[in-house]
């Protein structure tokens, strides 16, 4: 838990656990279960992919749930990834601007359709280069299914570990540290998982009114994959912060 009130709750989400039930294993653990023996009824507000870790908000009443819905839909939440993506960026800041289409293949992922697709925007900005890796600060300024995702692996960049959208693989220290053999088979990489992580949200709080700014540190994983990326990438180089 990261930060809780009468209204609303805000978590630390890990990797791995689902937003909402399983549609595949109802009896799974998912958020919701594992919160409300806890904290009594709760409502979803927004979703983040299984995948995915960081900050993830909760109402605790119908009415703050009703209130934070209008503001997540009206584009009034500013929302702030963080992605360890697959290669360099030349840019420093750039906008993908490609229309969206979910389920739009044989796979049900969601594609950059320029006839059918619905309008997409993020912003992002380079915080860090390393030998083969980057770090991506991501602003989605629409809301589509696997935005930040297509985003990236439309302008070339795939988040690592990405199974739907990049090649599934993740990093590994015989890749990085000189010395090691480069038999993979049996070694655990540094990070295995999607390596994409929301960072921040800004928003009203629907009780007072005020305005509200809610991080969540990294996961341990992708915390040590940066440090693992800092100490041995030959080409490390950091971005305008």
């Amino acid at each position: 838990m990261v930060w809780s009130d009468e209204w609303l709750l805000a978590i630390n989400k890990p990797a791995g656990l689902p937003t909402l039930p399983d549609g595949y294993d109802r009896q799974a653990l998912h958020v919701k279960s594992a919160l409300e023996p806890l904290y009594g009824r709760l409502w979803i507000v927004h979703r983040l992919d299984k995948e995915t870790s960081g900050i993830l908000l909760l109402a605790r009443s119908a009415d703050a749930h009703r209130q934070l819905n209008i503001q997540f839909e009206s584009h009034q939440v500013h929302k702030i990834y963080h992605a360890l993506v697959v290669g360099v960026p030349q840019w420093q800041e750039a906008l993908a601007d490609q229309p969206l289409l979910p389920d739009g293949d044989r796979r049900h992922r969601t594609i950059v359709d320029w006839q059918g697709g619905k309008s997409a925007q993020t912003r992002l900005r380079v915080l860090e280069r390393f030998g083969g890796y980057s770090l991506v600060e991501a602003h989605p300024l629409t809301g589509r299914t696997h935005q930040i995702r297509v985003h990236l692996a439309a302008l070339g960049y795939p988040i690592v570990a990405d199974s739907l959208y990049g090649d599934s693989r993740g990093v590994f220290l015989s890749e990085l540290k000189p010395g090691i053999h480069k038999d993979r088979s049996g070694e655990s990489g540094v990070i295995q998982r999607l390596g994409l992580h929301a960072l921040q949200l800004d928003f009203t709080h629907p009780e007072s009114g005020e305005k509200q700014s809610i991080q969540a540190p990294y996961a341990k994983d992708l915390a040590g994959a940066l440090r693992q990326l800092r100490r041995y990438s030959l080409s490390g180089e950091q971005g305008e912060r």
